[in-house]
């Protein structure tokens, strides 16, 4: 048996909720409150509970506060906030201060039971439906990543060269280095700041950073 408090400040959506997990044998709600003061009131009084859920319809700083209040005082219970906000910072923050899930208000029942076990075994969660939003976001990024290079159209070798440009390197000690001749790196790097058109050496390492080039290979190194 999973003990719920469930903590909404609209009575009707309460009851709601309420009833829905109740149907779930597995489920049993030990109390329902209100969000703020009378929640804290609740668990001072020694109320016993595996899952605290949460209704949270507003960025609130003070229901941030709350949460991580409640996590420093009562560690062994999980928290799942409901919400309808979909801000990611506001989401994350939330994560920091301890919550174990984070769901939109209109999730499925059978999804909000499967988190409400899933959290009980000891995992995180986040909703199917922002899990999605993040990973077409995710795609997005990559496209425009992968549509950058392909403007650029570098090399592995340029890159290389470049990237030992940015270090500070000379052409005759990148010579060295990569075993090619100076007239070699003297004809790659006009090559770059034509494929570039910038104006010279030092507005080209800039065009490379501010276009994450640089910062791409190196985490790829």
């Amino acid at each position: 048996m999973i003990n719920i408090i469930l903590a909404e400040n609209h009575h009707t959506v309460r009851n709601t909720l309420k009833n829905l997990l109740e149907k779930d044998a597995d489920l049993k709600i030990v109390a329902d409150t209100a969000f703020g003061n009378e929640l804290l009131n609740l668990l001072k009084t020694g109320c016993i509970a595996d899952i605290l859920l949460v209704n949270i319809n507003k960025i609130d700083i003070e229901g941030l506060s709350l949460i991580k209040l409640i996590k420093q005082q009562y560690p062994h219970l999980s928290i799942i906030m409901l919400s309808v906000i979909d801000n990611e910072e506001f989401i994350i923050a939330f994560f920091k201060e301890g919550i174990s899930a984070y769901l939109f208000k209109d999730i499925e029942p059978l999804e909000l039971k499967f988190a409400i076990k899933h959290v009980h075994s000891g995992q995180r969660y986040i909703c199917s439906e922002f899990s999605l939003s993040l990973l077409d976001k995710f795609t997005r990024l990559s496209k425009q990543e992968k549509d950058k290079n392909l403007k650029h159209n570098f090399s592995s070798r340029e890159i290389e060269i470049l990237r030992l440009i940015a270090d500070g390197f000379t052409n005759q000690e990148i010579s060295n280095k990569l075993f090619i001749s100076k007239r070699t790196i003297e004809g790659y790097r006009q090559n770059l700041i034509q494929k570039t058109k910038v104006k010279n050496t030092a507005a080209l390492v800039k065009y490379a950073f501010l276009n994450g080039i640089l910062n791409e290979q190196r985490s790829s190194l």
